[in-house]
């Protein structure tokens, strides 16, 4: 989808101390990305830097752009493009209208998204979705897939839900938004609260007493993997929490979405320690009043990143039955299977492609609509 578009988006990382400025064609980036300063705790430094940024990257191209797509952090108006208040960008107080600014300064459309929407959309069009399906094609299954839950494990607990190729945006724009689901243990709290960075380093600081080394996740990683001194039991313990309460908030979005489910995001280096609690949560049991258990999902979860649980789902379990009073015979698939994968692109290039994608279909809608 678009690898062939000659459109060209401009396109922005923003994070809280740099912002890296580029632009994409034909889902390629095609220009050196520029690296400016955010300048986030003074709001027209900030937005001056935002058009010096856009301005150097338009120098750089041969053609015009013809929008430009990005990421942003919210609270916000993402339909509006309005940014609320934000805690790692102190200038953004109040509601500021970015989107209508960059349009008012560069004179074309603006989109703003959330990161995880665009993370789900970017894996949705050129991730996992086509590449799981181009497995199916190859091994003769007519099975596809057209739905997708994407989650993010970083900062926070982001999540993105494409749905019969389409990005679920919602009618107020807060689609996906997975963080916000009650969490499993603490019920009075979020999920977040388990899942991300700053509950990783709670979580080690709790289970092994250790409240004086200001560890990051990656050094918790690399006690649980044996090669950094700390309490190994305390570490493993801390990504199987990650992956039970993740895998729990997955389990009740999944059972709407009813798709492949594809994790992003700084903590998936993690992944061969919080995956088997993740895939226990959606392959557990649940029960009735009266004693009676079953599978939490209707669907059985395969981990798409383990050889063969790969081959198996691509396998699947379909079968040949009779067509009743006829000598003809259909397909019967007995076995309702959902894959769960690290995602391959990384985050920052799946939320680029999906922020080009993005633009680019919003812009094709509205000119069928003019006609």
């Amino acid at each position: 989808m678009y690898q062939f578009d000659k459109r060209i988006v401009m396109t922005l990382d923003a994070g809280g101390t740099n912002f890296v400025f580029s632009a994409m064609q034909s889902n390629v980036e095609i220009v050196n990305p520029i690296c400016l300063p955010s300048n986030a705790d003074v709001l027209e430094k900030c937005l001056q830097t935002l058009v010096d940024g856009f301005t150097q990257v338009k120098a750089q191209l041969n053609e015009e752009p013809v929008a430009i797509s990005f990421a942003f952090p919210g609270p916000a108006d993402y339909v509006n493009g309005v940014i609320g208040d934000l805690p790692n960008l102190k200038a953004f107080r109040g509601g500021i209208a970015l989107g209508p600014f960059l349009n008012e300064k560069f004179g074309i459309p603006v989109f703003i998204n959330n990161d995880g929407d665009l993370f789900a959309y970017g894996e949705a069009i050129a991730g996992i979705l086509p590449e799981i399906n181009h497995k199916l094609a190859e091994a003769g299954s007519s099975k596809r897939y057209k739905n997708l839950l994407g989650v993010t494990f970083g900062t926070g607990f982001g999540g993105g839900v494409v749905t019969n190729g389409k990005l679920h945006m919602g009618d107020n724009g807060a689609g996906g938004d997975v963080w916000v689901f009650r969490h499993k243990k603490e019920r009075n709290c979020i999920t977040e609260e388990s899942v991300g960075v700053a509950a990783i380093k709670r979580m080690y600081s709790e289970f092994s007493g250790n409240t004086t080394d200001d560890l990051s996740p990656k050094d918790i990683c690399q006690i649980a993997l044996g090669i950094k001194a700390g309490d190994k039991e305390a570490a493993l313990k801390t990504f199987a929490e990650l992956g039970e309460e993740a895998g729990d908030t997955i389990a009740h979005a999944i059972t709407i979405v009813d798709g492949l489910v594809v994790i992003g995001g700084g903590l998936t280096g993690a992944a061969d320690f919080f995956m088997p609690a993740l895939l226990n949560e959606l392959n557990g049991t649940i029960g009735r009043l009266n004693g009676d258990s079953f599978p939490r999902l209707q669907m059985k979860a395969f981990d798409l990143n383990n050889p063969q649980q790969l081959e198996a789902f691509i396998k699947g379990s379909s079968t040949l039955v009779s067509i009743p009073g006829t000598n003809k015979m259909t397909s019967y698939n007995s076995e309702k299977r959902i894959g769960v994968a690290v995602a391959k692109l990384g985050a920052s290039k799946a939320i680029a492609l999906g922020a080009y994608a993005f633009a680019l279909n919003e812009m094709d809608v509205a000119a069928e609509q003019d006609i």
